[in-house]
């Protein structure tokens, strides 16, 4: 990579999800520091390279967040959690979701959405409630 250049970290996210969509469009009018970079796993685009091995199983389970040196990987909660520190109207929150019990929670909480989301904006005809 280029001097340059600055790295985002990249959000993999399902793209035939309209949630997921809707979840993105609201991070990039967030991210005024342009940390975030995004990629539907849907896309023809080739995945990342990472130090971590990126499954398209586990992909299609939850969104990833592949930090801007390549080396690492998040998932589900723990990927919001990176966000919330760097997205300037999460800040105030992001020390909340260290709180002892709320990781696990939040990751069963995020796990339940994501397992759901097609049946929680449900798409009919070609077209979703959420644009």
């Amino acid at each position: 990579m280029s001097r340059n250049v600055r790295a985002t970290a990249i959000l993999l996210y399902d793209g035939d999800c309209a949630m997921c969509r809707a979840s993105v469009r609201l991070l990039q009018r967030l991210d005024w520091l342009g940390v975030l970079s995004y990629q539907s796993i849907r896309d023809s685009t080739p995945l990342p390279e990472t130090a971590v091995p990126l499954i398209k199983e586990r992909l299609l389970e939850e969104m990833h967040l592949v930090t801007p040196d390549r080396t690492g990987v998040f998932h589900g909660f723990r990927a919001f959690r990176w966000i919330a520190w760097r997205i300037p109207l999460f800040v105030a929150i992001a020390p909340l979701l260290y709180i002892p019990g709320v990781p696990a929670i939040g990751q069963r909480l995020y796990l339940w959405i994501a397992k759901n989301r097609f049946k929680l904006v449900p798409c009919r005809h070609g077209a979703c409630s959420i644009r």
